[in-house]
């Protein structure tokens, strides 16, 4: 039987780590397909892989998504339901930044390497006329790193992925004051097949009908998403895209 492969975004709190492998098994399990389960640990890998390796699925970030859609093959299938790509910014608990207003130019900013983590912070602070071009920007491997720079001094502020930072143990957030958390609702993590996947149909039909027993919802509350996955067309797709380039522009 041929072995597909599928990669999920490495931006995903580390305690869903279990929920994916999980997640693979069902699919595999339901759809009768071998999956080999791809999870690098940055977005540096993440690329690498996309590009030397034959991958037929991707769970990807809505900035990804644009590109691989656009230029590389891919089309959007699935999204989860009512989980969307929501940012925060945060500032060390005992620093002298306790409102958005407080960063100014020269300041440094921690985060990983994720493009529409680092858009969608740039819009919110534009409300206190702060721009990328007047920040400093330390890109650390992980969200974990990232709040161990502000927690130590070595940045004044980190942008996190929302679920990230709500995953983050409770010592590390008792160490870190939220400044702002976006509200977007539009723009999500996205399921993308490439073009040439020949099994498709069945492997979607595994995917939309997880959330009906028990134990495809045990694999989804273990990825955050209870509520499984819908359908995403070609328009929602460009919708979000349009979105991510409002972002950009």
């Amino acid at each position: 039987m041929t072995t597909h492969n599928m990669l999920i975004a490495p931006d995903f709190s580390p305690e869903r780590f279990a929920g994916w492998h999980m997640f693979n098994t069902l699919i595999q399990k339901r759809a009768n397909l071998n999956m080999h389960l791809n999870t690098p640990a940055s977005h540096a890998e993440q690329q690498q892989i996309i590009t030397a390796g034959d991958i037929q699925v991707i769970y990807a970030n809505p900035f990804d998504a644009a590109t691989l859609i656009r230029e590389q093959g891919y089309k959007a299938v699935a999204r989860p339901i009512g989980k969307s790509d929501e940012m925060v910014i945060a500032a060390g608990a005992n620093s002298d930044i306790n409102v958005l207003e407080d960063i100014k130019a020269g300041a440094t900013i921690a985060m990983a390497n994720n493009r529409d983590v680092k858009l969608i912070g740039l819009r919110l602070l534009e409300a206190v006329d702060i721009e990328e071009s007047d920040l400093s920007w330390d890109v650390t491997e992980t969200y974990q790193a990232a709040a161990r720079k502000v927690i130590k001094g070595d940045a004044q502020a980190a942008f996190f992925l929302a679920e990230v930072f709500h995953g983050l143990s409770r010592l590390t957030k008792a160490q870190l004051s939220v400044l702002i958390e976006s509200d977007l609702a539009d723009i999500s993590h996205v399921l993308l097949i490439k073009d040439d996947f020949p099994d498709t149909d069945i492997f979607m039909n595994a995917i939309l009908n997880l959330h009906n027993d028990p134990d495809g919802q045990e694999a989804l509350a273990e990825l955050g998403m209870p509520q499984g996955f819908e359908a995403v067309d070609e328009e929602d797709a460009e919708f979000m895209i349009d979105l991510m380039e409002t972002l950009l522009d």
